[in-house]
């Protein structure tokens, strides 16, 4: 991890096509690293999300050239490193085990649940809350060190919710990510990939009744 680190610590202040091109070479080093451990993430996974099963390595990580076209920002590369494990693969919009490496801002988290859902699915979440709250809750102490997003909720009630239900206040939500910040140190203990499955085995309840909601949402629509 540690050479993975310092190739995304000097990215950060070179980031710029020159640069990138005279390490390229490293740079393919470092990917060939990174790939071997988001697959050892995805097998350690799999052995308690059965929903996750058939995936390759394109479903679960992310190109390191950033997409410029509606971007203020001209940075040409993500100068950081993540690992997302869900249903279907990243882009499927379903509760997943999220790794993410930003040494430059030292910035690292464990992540479980769904980020930024669609409305659909967002609406079946809030109904989830509201007939299952009991479950979601019971899910939610399994993971007593991780975050839920509450800085980005809705300073009001959405419309159409009532604030005297039992969870109303898990209607606010705008996303249902479950995050553990750790530190640099923590990723460069050797037993950091089986101390981050640990951890985020935890969410799994959690992803399970995310998963089941992002289901009916589906089953609606169509």
């Amino acid at each position: 991890m540690k050479e993975i680190l310092d190739f995304l610590d000097r990215l950060a202040v070179n980031n710029n096509k020159p640069w990138f091109d005279d390490h390229k070479e490293e740079y393919k080093a470092i990917k060939a690293k990174f790939d071997a451990f988001a697959m050892d993430f995805l097998h350690g996974v799999e052995l308690f999300e059965p929903r996750v099963t058939g995936l390759a390595l394109k479903d679960i990580t992310y190109r390191i050239y950033r997409d410029l076209r509606f971007s203020k920002d001209k940075r040409p590369y993500k100068d950081w490193h993540g690992v997302y494990v869900c249903p279907k693969g990243k882009k499927s919009g379903m509760a997943g085990y999220y790794i993410h490496l930003e040494p430059g801002s030292d910035t690292f988290f464990l992540c479980g649940g769904l980020y930024n859902p669609t409305k659909e699915v967002i609406h079946s979440i809030r109904e989830g809350f509201m007939l299952e709250g009991d479950d979601f809750k019971h899910a939610l102490e399994e993971c007593p060190d991780f975050q839920l997003p509450w800085d980005e909720a809705m300073k009001k009630m959405p419309r159409g919710y009532n604030e005297d239900d039992a969870y109303s206040k898990f209607y606010r939500l705008r996303s249902y990510t479950l995050m553990k910040p750790i530190t640099r140190r923590d990723v460069l203990r050797k037993d950091f990939l089986q101390r981050a499955l640990d951890d985020l085995r935890r969410t799994q309840p959690f992803n399970e009744l995310l998963n089941k909601c992002y289901d009916y949402a589906m089953e609606t629509e169509d």
